[in-house]
């Protein structure tokens, strides 16, 4: 089976004049359908975890995907218990599973508490891909600078490890104060050297390498940034395909 992550920073629904995120969301859809091994609707699993399992958030992907008949959706809520009887049966029939954004620190916390940390990874062994924005980007990863614990970012390293690099979500130019921090906790061995993505922008790998990056926003890029071993960092563009 091939392991696939596709990790993207932004938010659903588009700013005006801008198609948001929606090109990403399909290219997601595009993915788990190709995953399949018969025909028949991509099987979505969307974890609001993140954000508390709030109900506006279900909301919106409902709103979005529940009415496809290229689509079954099905959410899993974790408050007050697990919405599912079977987590490991439900998860490993999905051709998706796509975690919304948010507290990537209670993300962690509340999936180890109930042994998602484990399962998700038995479904990327098993093909399943893995997705999601933000908090939900952060997570495959070692880890990346967050706001969960205040409004100052700091380093967070607990992440579940499936990607072995850093990633950094929200990178865009007129971020200034992300952007340096992220670069500086690299620079400063406080995480690993990794990908940072500008919003709209979308990282695909296959395995641990990175095997394409995408972009539903033109002009918009990703960054590889690493240690420069005295202090510093060097970092490059990655140009992505434009959807």
């Amino acid at each position: 089976m091939r392991r696939q992550v596709f990790a993207f920073s932004g938010v659903l629904e588009p700013r005006p004049g801008e198609r948001g995120n929606r090109p990403l969301l399909e290219h997601v859809l595009a993915l788990g359908a190709a995953r399949r091994q018969e025909p028949g609707p991509v099987r979505l699993c969307y974890l609001p975890t993140a954000v508390g399992d709030d109900p506006a958030a279900v909301s919106a992907y409902q709103r979005v995907l529940g009415g496809r008949d290229d689509v079954v959706l099905s959410v899993l809520q974790l408050f007050p218990r697990p919405s599912l009887p079977d987590l490991r049966t439900h998860l490993l029939t999905q051709d998706v599973v796509l975690v919304e954004g948010g507290s990537v620190v209670n993300l962690l916390a509340v999936w180890r508490a109930h042994g998602l940390a484990e399962l998700l990874r038995e479904c990327w062994e098993a093909g399943v891909v893995l997705a999601g924005p933000s908090a939900g980007s952060l997570c495959w990863h070692v880890g990346g600078p967050t706001d969960a614990w205040s409004e100052r970012l700091a380093p967070f390293t607990e992440g579940l490890g499936l990607i072995p690099h850093s990633n950094a979500v929200h990178d865009d130019l007129t971020d200034l104060p992300r952007r340096a921090s992220y670069r500086r906790m690299v620079a400063a061995g406080e995480l690993p050297g990794g990908y940072a993505t500008e919003d709209g922008v979308g990282l695909y790998y296959l395995g641990t390498a990175l095997a394409e990056t995408v972009t539903a926003r033109p002009g918009a890029r990703a960054w590889r940034v690493d240690p420069d071993g005295e202090g510093g960092f060097f970092e490059r563009p990655v140009v992505p395909r434009q959807l």
